[in-house]
This record gives C-alpha cells, sequence and structure tokens, in this order.
C-alpha cells in the first residue's frame, strides 16, 4: 500500500490496542490490514508470520513483547495502528502508547473474559481522557455466554458501554445495532440494543436528547455527529464483536472507527507542563511543529534505533530544526518514516495528528518532548510499575563489561520497566523488571541480539536503615600535627522522622550565637550524608530521619572544612549508637491470579512468607485475583513456587508499597552477614 499525506485532521484516526495476553489483539491487527487491503495475505501467531510479532522472541514465545506501528486506510481515512503487548510483565509499551492516540480499543477475549491487565489497562487509557471501543473478541470460543460477558463488561466499567453490533445466531457475522434496529442475536434483542445505544449517545447532546424525548426524529446525521462527542467525552464505549481468525466483524469495527472515534481535531488537546503552569498544544498543522518520543525499538536485524513521534502541532520535514526537551543545540531529524511493522517507508513529511518514526536519533528518549523552539515543558507520560524483580548480572568471559554496558543501555531505552543500576554498597550490577518473564525476555535479547552472555544470581534485597527514637550527639574532631591543625567539634540531635519522608534526612541548621559560622554548615551536612549514605548497622542507606545541628565550637586558625565534615560524621554516628537504630525491609504489593482452587494453597503460602491477605476479586473462568502486601525478601523464589502449585496456570506482579522494620531475627541475621563480609574484606 502507497503511504499517504493527508492535509486535513479529519481524515486520522489513531487507535491503539489494549488488552490482556491471548486476548487477540495481534490477530485482530493482522485482519484489520488484511481486510483493508495493507497486506495481500493473512498471517498468523502460529505461523509466526504476522505484520506486528516481528522480533524473534516474539515468535518463539507466541505473544507480543514490544509495541508495533502499523498503518492502513479506509474510506479515505489514515488509521494508524499501535499493536502493543498483554502480558504485565510488558506493561510499559502499551502505557507508553496510550498518549499518542485518540481512541483505546480494549480487546477482551470471550473465552477468557475480563482479565487483570485488561482492567488496568482500561483505567489508563480513561485516565488519559481517551475515547474507548471494547472489542469481544474470540466471539465464536465454545461454551461462552456472550450475553454474561456483556453483563460483566457493564457491571465492571459502566452502563455507557453499549453494544454497537451483535453476533448473528451462527456467529459467522454480525448485527449493526447503530443504524439497525431489526433482527435477532443469541446475546440479546438489537431493537433493544439499538435503544440503549441511542439514548446513552443521545444523553451527551442536550438539545438532541430534547427532540428525543419530545418525539421528533433523529436523523443518522445528527445521531453521528452526537456519537463522536459522546466518544471523546467517554460518556458512550461501543461494544463490538469479532472473530479475527475469521475475520468476522472487522469492516463493521473499521467502520465504527472512521465514522464514529474521534479525530484529533475532536479529542481532547494534549497538554504541556512546565512546573504549576500548563499550555494546549492545539492541533494547527500550519503552526510550529511539537510532538511526543512515545516509542523507541531496535530493529532486529540491523540494531538501527527507531523512534516514534505523534505530531501534536504543525509538520515535521528532513529539513525541520528539532530540538529536544529543553536542548539548546538543534538536530536535522532526516526524513520521516512511516513504519509497516519493520517495514520502513519514507514520506515527505510527518503532518499534523499523523504518527511518524525517525531513525538514527541518539538523543531521543521515550517521553521526549520534540519541537522547533518555539514549545517548553514536557508531556505527563501514564505511570508505569516500579520494577521489583531484580537479578545481579556477572559477565561470563572477561573483557565483556562494555558490551553488556552498551546493550543494557539499549534495552532500557526501549522499556521504562527495565532499570539497570549499580549498587553502590554491593558493587553489583543489577537488572529490574516486573516479573521472572520480563527478566528472562532480556536475558534472552543479551543472548541472541546483542551476543553476550551473563551469569545471573539473586541481589542482596535493598534494606533500609533508620532510628527508633530520640538522642544527642557530640563529636570534637581535633588534629595537630605540627603548624595548622584541625579543629571542628559539633553537637547534634536526631529523631525519628515520618515512615518514607521525602526527602529522606529531614535536615535543620540550630546554631545561635555563631558558636559555628554559616561556611562551615555544608561540611556538617556532607559529613552526616556520609553516614546517611553507607548506613550505620548494616551498609545500607539510611531513610526517616531528623537532624538538628544546634551547637559546636570553632578555632579561628585550625577550624576547615574537612575537620567540621569529620566532626559532623562523628557526632551523627554517636547520636545513632544511643537512638536504638533499626533495619527496614521493602513491602511489595503483590496481585497473584491463579484457579479458584489453588486458593486455599496461595493464602497459606503468603502466611509462610510474612505476607497479609488484603482482598480478592473473582475472574470469568473460575480465576481469582489474590491482593496481598509481602516482604521482597520472601518473594526471591516465588515465580517456581506459584508454578508449581498452579500446574503454570498463575501469575503475579509486584510493585514497591512502603518500608517496614524488620523482624528482630532477620534484622540480626542480616547484621551478621553483613559483619562477615566486612571480616572477609579486610583478609
Amino acid at each position: 500500500m502507497e503511504v499517504i499525506n493527508l492535509a486535513t485532521l479529519n481524515e486520522i484516526r489513531n487507535i491503539v490496542l489494549l488488552g490482556h495476553g491471548n486476548s487477540g489483539k495481534t490477530s485482530l491487527t493482522e485482519a484489520i490490514l488484511h481486510a483493508s487491503g495493507a497486506i495481500n495475505r493473512l498471517g498468523s501467531v502460529d505461523e509466526k508470520n504476522t505484520v506486528a510479532d516481528f522480533d524473534e522472541e516474539e515468535k518463539s514465545r507466541g505473544n507480543s513483547i514490544h509495541s508495533a506501528l502499523t498503518y492502513l486506510t479506509w474510506e479515505g481515512r489514515l488509521i494508524n495502528l499501535i499493536d502493543t503487548p498483554g502480558y504485565p510483565d510488558f506493561v510499559s509499551p502499551a502505557l507508553a502508547s496510550i498518549p499518542a492516540v485518540e481512541t483505546g480499543v480494549v480487546v477482551i477475549s470471550a473465552a477468557s473474559g475480563i482479565e487483570m491487565n485488561t482492567r488496568k489497562l482500561y483505567n489508563a487509557a480513561m485516565a488519559a481522557n481517551k475515547a474507548r471501543i471494547i472489542v469481544i473478541n474470540k466471539m465464536d470460543a465454545e461454551n461462552v455466554d456472550l450475553a454474561e460477558l456483556v453483563g460483566q463488561i457493564q457491571e465492571t466499567f459502566g452502563t455507557h458501554c453499549r453494544c454497537a453490533n451483535l453476533p448473528s445466531a451462527d456467529k459467522k457475522s454480525v448485527i449493526d445495532c447503530i443504524t439497525n434496529d431489526k433482527g435477532d442475536s443469541p446475546v440479546m434483542d438489537v431493537a433493544t440494543a439499538h435503544t440503549e445505544l441511542m439514548e446513552t449517545v443521545i444523553e451527551a447532546d442536550d438539545a438532541l436528547m430534547e427532540k428525543y424525548l419530545g418525539g421528533e426524529e433523529v436523523t443518522t446525521e445528527q445521531l453521528s455527529g452526537a456519537f463522536v462527542k459522546a466518544m471523546a467525552a467517554g460518556t458512550i464505549i461501543p461494544i463490538l464483536f469479532t472473530n479475527a481468525r475469521q475475520e468476522i466483524g472487522i469492516k463493521e469495527l473499521l467502520n465504527v472507527i472512521v465514522n464514529y472515534a474521534p479525530s484529533p481535531a475532536e479529542a481532547q488537546y494534549p497538554v504541556l507542563k512546565q512546573g504549576e503552569t500548563t499550555t494546549e498544544v492545539k492541533p494547527d498543522p500550519n503552526g510550529p511543529f511539537c510532538g511526543l518520543v512515545f516509542r523507541v525499538g531496535y530493529d532486529p536485524r540491523s540494531n538501527m534505533k527507531y523512534s516514534s513521534i505523534r505530531i501534536f502541532s504543525g509538520s515535521l520535514e528532513a529539513t525541520t530544526q528539532l530540538y529536544v526537551n529543553d536542548a539548546k543545540k538543534a538536530i536535522r531529524p532526516g526524513h520521516p518514516l512511516k513504519m509497516q511493522g519493520t517495514d520502513a517507508k519514507e514520506v515527505d513529511k510527518g503532518v499534523c495528528g499523523d504518527i511518524v518514526t525517525l531513525a538514527k536519533i541518539d538523543e531521543l528518549k521515550l517521553g521526549s518532548m520534540v519541537h522547533d523552539g518555539k514549545f517548553s515543558g514536557k508531556f505527563e507520560m501514564p505511570a508505569v510499575p516500579r520494577p521489583m524483580f531484580a537479578l545481579a548480572l556477572e559477565p561470563a568471559a572477561r573483557g565483556d563489561e562494555n558490551k553488556i554496558s552498551a546493550a543494557l543501555e539499549k534495552l532500557t531505552d526501549e522499556d521504562a520497566c527495565f532499570t539497570v543500576t549499580r549498587d553502590s554498597q554491593t558493587k553489583e550490577l543489577v537488572i529490574n523488571g516486573l516479573g521472572d518473564l520480563h527478566l528472562r525476555v532480556m536475558l534472552s535479547k543479551l543472548e541472541h541480539r546483542y551476543k553476550v552472555n551473563v551469569n545471573t544470581k539473586p541481589p542482596k534485597i535493598p534494606y533500609r536503615e533508620t532510628i527508633t527514637g530520640k538522642a544527642d550527639g557530640h563529636y570534637r574532631h581535633k588534629k595537630q600535627t605540627g603548624g595548622a591543625g584541625q579543629f571542628g567539634e559539633v553537637y547534634l540531635r536526631v529523631e525519628p522522622a515520618e515512615r518514607d519522608s521525602d526527602p529522606g534526612l529531614v535536615y535543620s541548621w540550630d546554631i545561635f550565637g555563631g558558636t559555628i559560622p554559616g561556611q562551615y554548615e555544608p561540611a556538617i551536612l556532607k559529613g552526616i550524608n556520609d553516614v546517611m549514605d553507607n548506613g550505620f548497622l548494616a551498609g545500607f542507606p539510611m531513610q526517616d530521619i531528623k537532624v538538628s545541628v544546634y551547637d559546636g565550637k570553632y578555632h579561628p586558625v585550625d577550624s576547615k572544612e574537612v575537620a567540621f565534615r569529620a566532626a559532623g560524621k562523628g557526632a551523627f554516628i554517636d547520636a545513632l549508637e544511643k537512638a536504638k537504630p533499626a533495619l527496614l525491609e521493602p513491602i511489595v504489593n503483590v496481585e497473584i491470579t491463579i484457579p479458584a482452587e489453588n486458593m486455599g494453597d496461595i493464602t497459606g503460602d503468603l502466611a509462610s512468607r510474612r505476607g497479609r491477605v488484603s482482598g480478592q476479586d473473582m475472574l470469568p473462568g473460575n480465576m481469582v485475583v489474590v491482593k496481598a502486601q509481602v516482604p521482597l525478601s520472601e518473594m526471591s523464589n516465588y515465580n517456581s513456587q506459584l508454578k508449581s502449585v498452579t500446574g503454570g496456570q498463575g501469575s503475579y506482579s509486584m510493585e514497591l508499597s512502603h518500608y517496614e522494620p524488620t523482624p528482630p531475627n532477620v534484622q540480626q541475621q542480616v547484621i551478621e552477614q553483613y559483619k562477615k563480609q566486612k571480616v572477609e574484606e579486610k583478609e
């Protein structure tokens, strides 16, 4: 299909497919591309030949790992379609895609019902004020009550979710409920569906509602205009049925997208934030250029970096002076590209409302605001879960450190939920992700894409240290070496601050009468921070501590910054020894999806891990989500335990909740291990 350059915003629709893994998003993408003529042959996930799943990891695992950009035309409209991963471990690309579109298409498998990640992604699209469409895919699944599923959707997401079409009795076609009020479906009566849909749409338009209640006829054109407004406002969520593999309901879905989904001109405008100031970016095709980088990926064959941009204002050409965030130096973007999976085609320019991709620009990162020098601020990206599943890496071969660092940098470019840290205490290189599957995929990429092998081991748990009592501390640093000496004396007081306070050190300078000149305050604070960073009990960073420096002495000749830094450190340590120091352990929120029959085993296992169950939600298909809070130190082998108990059917996700005091027996074990390590280091 030839790339087209469109002149008007009304001819563009930007769509992202969201939903849990195995709901059929990639198959739906393939069916849409085929039905529209964008591709000549219908691929399938099983045959590993779809446009959207092009990475070898995706092909071997049979599920999406990255978001994929595609485009097509339908009824004279350009549709940019983003396929996203559905498993919780790969939620970052899905969340990052939401700001780039006007409409989120939430795909639900009829066989599996509303799953955990479906709820999260629907809520993320709603929080971003995006129009939403719900697609019930795999409508031909056996032993499924579609009427019950529609009821569950309305119960979960609201009664403004209305059927815009219904499956026929043989499920080999769908019946339009927008303009048609006749026909029979096993789900519900078509006339009833039409009336419910029409009334929900009309509620968004007061003038039309008055006309409708007065018994006047509402024309198709009037209903269509109200439908777009209602979708943009989120007051109507159409439900559509499809069978992607048989291409049933696909053209009907496309018709709803082009006729009723809002264009960039009809949706809520994006907002730039700069401090407390917010600025709407209006979609002006002739205005200054402004866009958002929402996807970064590397070609699996060439390793070339591709950065995809949603254009909110103006246009982007090869000669555009491109600025990234608040950078002062402009860069040349090169020719903009339209991506069909991995297939890239040059276009003359990227126009307002469109999605284009740039190649080989290292400065572009996920969430970057790009502009021509006339904008400032940043776009707010959806919040991503904090990666809490960690592994420490070591090179399998000597001399691979630089190769590993370069490869890891590219992987962190692609995924906001994959982070790499160098632990200052343990000197370990630690990778963090959302789960065991997430990190296994990243390690596989290291091996196969970047030809780097590593050894892994569990990292040390990121404990923190604090105090539980009040105490005063004093230290005099005096050093005489013949000539000018060193002198500094500090008195300070410590007490606990509020748990998980930000910053972790609440500091005050309460010196009166000049007993210590103000010029030495930074040095004293450096000494205190030396201990805050390196710990007192077991070498872990400290937090939640108030420090007041209230007295001291200085010498007009011998006092120096180095002396007061040592005095501040010594006084702080003296106070900590008397302030009942304690170890804090990280507590994580865990959501575990399991078959209902495993409920007792799972809750019992959580209790043995010092976990506290906070609730549970029943899901269709006899599944249940257990919510709990558990110490991170107890979750190190949880993945294998969960798979064993549930026969591979269980999954879980976790993110940091807060820190709590560690039980005395655990604290003692950690301290003894630290002392043993220090002795070994000295030997």
